[in-house]
């Protein structure tokens, strides 16, 4: 799970310590002592003769290792183990891996604009995104991608297929499908742009607007906006309710989790973060506008479970706190940390926790978790039963503790029905708003 507001880091020095745990050689060429444990703070010179031990353990495995070693990929590994060993968040990502995490963050990528699913071993197209090259083509829902540049793709996985579907903007690609009722396969040549991925969701049931939002992308905010202004157009008029759904949400970026919190919260604060160097502790706070004087008398519910972690824990904890909305579901994963994602020009990146986050009544929910106002559990089918339950981030080797709250010892469900009529979780949410179930807990008493 991750919580990476991007940071550029021009200049960064790197001093580190590697200890080395070596099983005995059958033949040594000479023997040393071990340095017993050092406690406390260490000198300069302490620590740059680990550096140097760092140095003579990689010499001589460039010397001597059975087979001549990948000087870079030792190095690359001694970075990730260095980092790995900080957290369970903490990590080295190499170019590839940086670049897929700068795409993942952005929400945007360059490829044809077509949500497809992997049905009975073949390429659907679930639908096609509006205004992208596949929409404007006419490449329909339904539609079966058969050949990707003339190249059959009959035994590649869903993400290989989509791997091949994007590529440069501007780059152009023949694309085959297979439409029901048409005889003959229909050839295609899309040429590549940017597309950005769909954050956020809504469907209507009846007047209750649910809006499910995926991921906190660079596109989190944008899609909340646009599917409650979607919704109010619908209706022609408020909806009863809005249900924000953050199940299994695994974050993503701050600055979206406090716009996200912000729609609907008049002023106040949203997060606070705390970290060990003053740069990295900050107050964000709500500002009024018009969307949540738009939404300020509109009843609000926000579902979550075992999977949502990290910006999800923000936004819920901070509409929680405020008494803006009542939270339904099962405790959520209990990712109280911040990363930043520090380029490292040519040689990728590095994810660093720099952080703990406080919501607005300064809980620090690391490794315990937000618990609903109302729980309400699903009905697991039996085959899922015993593997739908996950304890979180309490259960990661080497989190970083500094919870203020209980650590969780117990697991929370991750499973969402695919059928609406069979989720207890949104079900029981809608019935709440409709006033055909009631609970103290809804709607949210301010104290005093």
């Amino acid at each position: 799970m991750r919580l990476t507001p991007l940071r550029i880091v021009a200049t960064m020095a790197a001093v580190f310590t590697l200890g080395l745990a070596c099983a005995p050689l059958i033949a040594q060429d000479q023997t040393t002592t071990p340095a017993a444990p050092v406690s406390g703070p260490r000198s300069s010179d302490e620590v740059y003769s680990d550096l140097d031990l760092f140095g003579e353990v990689f010499d001589r495995i460039r010397a001597e290792y059975v087979e001549a070693p990948d000087e870079r990929k030792l190095i690359h590994a001694a970075l990730q183990g260095m980092l790995t060993s900080l957290d369970p968040h903490s990590s080295y990502m190499e170019p590839v891996e940086y670049s897929d995490v700068q795409e993942d963050t952005t929400g945007q990528f360059g490829g044809l604009g077509i949500e497809v699913q992997m049905e009975e071993g073949v390429i659907k197209v679930v639908s096609p995104i509006d205004d992208t090259p596949a929409a404007k083509a006419g490449i329909l829902a339904g539609d079966f991608i058969v050949e990707l540049d003339g190249v059959q793709i009959q035994g590649l996985t869903l993400d290989q297929a989509v791997e091949k579907m994007r590529g440069p903007v501007g780059s152009k690609i023949k694309v085959t499908v297979v439409r029901e009722g048409v005889t003959e396969p229909l050839n295609f040549e899309l040429t590549r742009d940017i597309i950005a991925t769909r954050a956020a969701r809504l469907t209507m049931q009846g007047d209750v607007a649910v809006v499910r939002l995926a991921r906190f992308s660079e596109q989190a905010f944008p899609g909340i906006q646009k599917a409650l202004d979607d919704a109010y157009k619908q209706l022609g008029k408020a909806p009863k309710g809005i249900i924000l759904d953050l199940r299994n949400n695994p974050g993503g970026l701050v600055d979206q989790a406090v716009s996200v919190s912000d729609a609907f919260l008049h002023q106040g604060a949203v997060v606070l973060t705390r970290g060990r160097i003053e740069s990295e502790s900050s107050r964000y706070d709500a500002r009024p506008d018009a969307l949540d004087e738009k939404l300020a008398a509109v009843p609000l519910i926000v579902l979550i479970n075992g999977g949502s972690a990290s910006a999800a824990e923000i936004v819920a904890g901070a509409l929680q706190d405020h008494k803006r909305a009542t939270l339904v579901g099962t405790r959520s994963f209990g990712k109280g940390s911040v990363q930043s994602i520090i380029p490292l020009g040519a040689d990728g990146a590095m994810r660093l926790t720099t952080a703990r986050y406080y919501t607005p009544n300064n809980r620090s929910i690391q490794a315990s978790g937000i618990q609903p106002d109302i729980v309400i559990t699903q009905d697991v089918p039996d085959e899922f039963k015993g593997r739908d339950e996950i304890i979180g981030e309490a259960a990661l080797p080497g989190e970083i503790g500094g919870g203020t709250e209980e650590k969780a010892t117990v697991g929370s469900s991750v499973y969402v029905p695919a059928e609406a009529d069979k989720d207890n979780q949104l079900q029981f949410a809608i019935k709440l708003i409709e006033g055909t179930e009631t609970n103290a807990a809804f709607p949210p008493k301010a104290a005093g």
